[in-house]
């Protein structure tokens, strides 16, 4: 299990930015037809840092686009007057695109599965991937990432807490006991 503190660093959030738009590219065979669409709230910059690490290696843009979930979650009766909802702002008909799905942190995979049945209101894509920043296992759905920044072993009891410059004032992804 990770221990409590800091177990990515600014560098290697960045570092693992860059490899995951790496292999996003790579898996696709290059940009055509490929679309990013950033869950609400730290999926929406990191999928614009996705993109702009694209475009410094191949030259070319994708679409990032935000996704806001909140409708969609399996527990809008216990959150009650909790969720907040934002807009989200697809930029492009997903009709026939390859959609790579991207959020901070994979737990149980009941955001991913709201998330797909949000994007999937907007068209029918050709392929939807997954990637995370950081992977923290205890999966409730069968639900896998395509691409993972850190794959972090944790225990039920801690958070996993991303913080990134555009939300936060810094780039760092922390391991912290639950505090109920």
């Amino acid at each position: 299990m990770a221990s409590n503190g800091v177990v990515m660093s600014a560098a290697e959030v960045r570092r693992a930015i860059v490899r995951v738009a790496h292999e996003i590219v790579e898996q696709n065979g290059g940009c055509d037809n490929l679309m990013l669409v950033g869950m609400r709230t730290r999926g929406v910059p990191l999928a614009h840092r996705i993109s702009e690490a694209i475009r410094e290696f191949e030259g070319e843009s994708v679409g990032v686009g935000a996704l806001d979930i909140g409708l969609y979650r399996d527990d809008l009766p216990a959150r009650g007057t909790e969720v907040h909802i934002q807009p989200s702002e697809i930029p492009d008909d997903i009709a026939d695109k390859r959609v790579v799905l991207v959020d901070d942190v994979l737990y149980t995979g009941r955001s991913i599965r709201a998330a797909l049945d949000a994007l999937i209101d907007y068209g029918r894509p050709e392929r939807i991937q997954l990637a995370v920043l950081v992977d923290r296992g205890h999966r409730e759905l069968p639900i896998r990432p395509d691409f993972v920044g850190k794959n972090v072993a944790t225990a039920r009891s801690d958070d996993v807490l991303v913080q990134l410059e555009e939300t936060d004032d810094v780039d760092q992804v922390l391991v912290t006991e639950r505090r109920d």
